[in-house]
């Protein structure tokens, strides 16, 4: 197996120890779904908890890094060139649809770089991650971005509106973490969207890169109207030539 830092360790730990909180929540959630009050409030609460867990874990550890989260912004502590981003469950309307494809997302920015991120699907028990110069893994296995060249025998995925038909074969799952980790990992192709927050994203940017994949150039000083384009080396000329209007 490979040998991961110590921060990747305590933001493995701290995915596992609120994603309890998440599967049990989420077989809550399918049983409100018949009731007429529907699971909406229950959901908010299940964020906030999930989130509450990530930051007391890596506040634990590493009680001077600064920290932007979803539900509780930005939090600048006495160490500001490292920032943990969380998004504690990115597909939230999934979640609440009793929909089984969402994720627990936590990245390591530091001196404006992504450095370290995690992609935790708790339901499928799959969890990926990368660090800077040391390959992107899913459940302990390598990961490379896919190999396809050939437009028609790819599949992209997007979220978000969108004002013209784009002629690709596309997919929306709802889910903008797990979007970029299935591009990491080979399963599409690549994966377009704008009006982005970083942290929807902000794991994904250093799975995609460390899986040998390619993306546009994304300012990590702004936390929202991110724009982003990723995917394999094969695909990725042919792919912009058909976002030329996105």
């Amino acid at each position: 197996m490979n040998t991961i830092s110590a921060n990747l360790n305590i933001m493995i730990k701290a995915s596992e120890k609120a994603s309890k909180i998440l599967i049990r929540d989420f077989g809550e959630v399918e049983k409100l779904q018949v009731s007429k009050k529907g699971p909406a409030d229950f959901v908010t609460n299940s964020d906030l908890k999930t989130e509450k867990i990530i930051i007391d874990e890596l506040q634990k550890a590493k009680p001077n890094y600064s920290i932007v989260s979803e539900e509780n912004g930005i939090k600048n502590n006495k160490d500001k060139k490292n920032t943990w981003i969380i998004d504690p469950i990115d597909g939230t309307v999934n979640f609440l649809h009793g929909i089984p494809h969402f994720a627990i997302s936590i990245a390591l920015k530091s001196n404006n770089e992504i450095v370290s991120g995690l992609i935790f699907d708790p339901i499928k028990n799959e969890m990926f991650y990368a660090e800077k110069n040391n390959g992107a893994y899913f459940n302990n296995q390598r990961i490379r971005v896919s190999k396809r060249n050939s437009i028609n025998e790819c599949l992209f995925v997007t979220g978000g509106k969108k004002k013209d038909e784009i002629d690709l074969p596309f997919r929306k799952s709802g889910c903008a973490a797990l979007d970029m980790a299935y591009v990491a990992s080979g399963r599409y192709d690549g994966y377009f969207q704008s009006d982005l927050n970083i942290w929807d994203i902000a794991a994904g940017i250093i799975l995609v890169k460390e899986a040998g994949g390619i993306l546009n150039n994304i300012d990590l000083t702004s936390n929202e109207n991110i724009k982003i384009i990723a995917s394999s080396a094969n695909i990725n000329a042919k792919l912009m030539e058909k976002l030329t209007n996105f």
